[in-house]
């Protein structure tokens, strides 16, 4: 259990809090690029606890500013994109993509105030369909070259969609590998054939099993942890006999994203982005180590589950996530369909809308969540020093690589070295090649 404080601490995004302070030292995925893609690319957008807003000028730059204008403070979101910026419909005030101040159309010929106005504005980059903000004082940490950034577009895949609670708890639920043999049962395997694009539905490397027959028939996985630069690396380690072992080894990439295998061909890199202290945004990267991504199916898939502009959930709390208690009875452990994005959305809000950590009881399956808990509130004693926060700060950065996650089929004895040779042999394989790991 936690106190009051402590989950106060972990949970709180807003400017002035100890955990916003070590979220604005990190790059936030703020937005998808299609969200400023069409005739108005233009989008407000709220995160960690403040209100944005995206645009592209007519050159195709980015700019991300404050959203009340500097003037009167109406809303930039409604702003129009001509002249180099962005102009206030409410008196024509313009300003470039860095927050300069081009022209107050109303002052008097000769007015030198457009000189001594700045907006606020915000480093952004895109990277891999993504478009990534900058939202403190502190100098911009480098980017990794890990897979998801490093591989071309046509090997990636981004999407996003809302989640009604607190940041860290829909996080902790991408670091907890025992659930996943419960809240993502399924009672029968589906056809191979089907399964591109789906969560645990393909089979692990090595092996002809697929994922949902792992998941249900060995429900107890031994949990290890180990802290690395970018994090946590977690393996669950699932005994099929005396002589295999399946391995599932996942990551925390500090300090709001995890990396997890897909299928045998392809990872996710997913944050869970806050918009406050109540809502965030699961944002992700699908990577694929072989074929190009055929987005236009895993766009399909999505979007039968959210709808647009916002990336709202259809399946929500008001129609109670699509509970079927004939489903729950005979093919899905939840009852909510075989989308397990809807499976994480249940348990993580049905917690509330900010976690009461107070009355949790860790288990011995939790160990990820802990160490993970640990190392926010050093970042955060850290910021507090002075310090920058440890992990992904420094000039080392921009060339860790991976971060290696896979499933697969391994020896009992000498499964350490088994799956660094299958993500070894994965990458090697990758039409894309992919950077060399560093040293595990």
């Amino acid at each position: 259990m936690l106190t009051v404080e402590q989950n106060d601490r972990l949970t709180r995004v807003g400017p002035g809090t100890p955990g916003g302070a070590v979220l604005r030292h990190y790059w936030q995925p703020i937005a998808l690029a299609d969200e400023v893609a069409g005739p108005r690319p233009i989008r407000p957008v709220r995160a960690l606890g403040q209100d944005f807003v995206l645009f592209r000028d007519e050159a195709g730059n980015l700019g991300l500013l404050d959203r009340d204008c500097p003037h009167r403070n109406a809303d930039l979101a409604f702003g129009r994109l001509e002249d180099g910026g962005l102009r206030c419909p409410f008196h024509g005030w313009l300003f470039d993509t860095k927050g300069t101040c081009l022209d107050t159309p109303a002052e008097p010929e000769g007015s030198t105030l457009c000189q001594r106005i700045r907006q606020k504005s915000y480093p952004v980059v895109e990277r891999s369909g993504v478009i990534f903000a900058w939202l403190g004082d502190a100098e911009p940490a480098p980017f990794p070259a890990f897979d998801c950034f490093a591989a071309p577009e046509t090997h990636t895949f981004a999407f996003k969609g809302l989640i009604e609670c607190n940041w860290l708890q829909a996080l902790e639920v991408g670091i907890d590998p025992a659930h996943a043999s419960f809240l993502h049962r399924f009672f029968e395997d589906g056809d191979q054939d089907d399964a591109y694009g789906k969560q645990f539905r393909a089979t692990s490397d090595g092996s002809d099993l697929p994922m949902t027959y792992v998941l249900r028939e060995f429900p107890r996985p031994r949990i290890e942890v180990e802290n690395t630069d970018h994090g946590l690396r977690v393996f669950a380690l699932r005994e099929i006999n005396e002589k295999t072992t399946h391995v599932r080894v996942t990551n925390s990439f500090f300090p709001t994203a995890f990396v997890i295998p897909m299928s045998a061909e392809m990872t996710i890199t997913q944050w869970h982005m806050p918009v406050d202290d109540e809502n965030c945004y699961w944002v992700a990267i699908f990577t694929s180590f072989a074929a190009p991504v055929d987005r236009a199916q895993m766009r399909a898939q999505r979007l039968d589950s959210y709808s647009l502009p916002d990336y709202l959930p259809k399946k929500n709390a008001t129609n109670d996530y699509g509970f079927d208690a004939d489903e729950q009875t005979r093919s899905t452990y939840t009852g909510m369909g075989e989308d397990i994005n809807v499976h994480d959305q249940w348990a993580v809000e049905s917690q509330g809308r900010i976690q009461d950590r107070t009355r949790e009881h860790l288990a011995s399956t939790d160990k990820a969540i802990a160490a993970n808990r640990r190392l926010l509130l050093r970042a955060m004693a850290a910021i507090e020093a002075g310090e920058r926060p440890p992990l992904m700060q420094g000039e080392g950065t921009a060339a860790m690589t991976g971060p290696s996650t896979i499933d697969c089929m391994a020896p009992a004895e000498g499964w350490e070295a088994h799956w660094k040779q299958a993500v070894a042999r994965r990458r090697a394989a990758a039409p894309w090649a992919p950077p060399a790991l560093a040293a595990e």
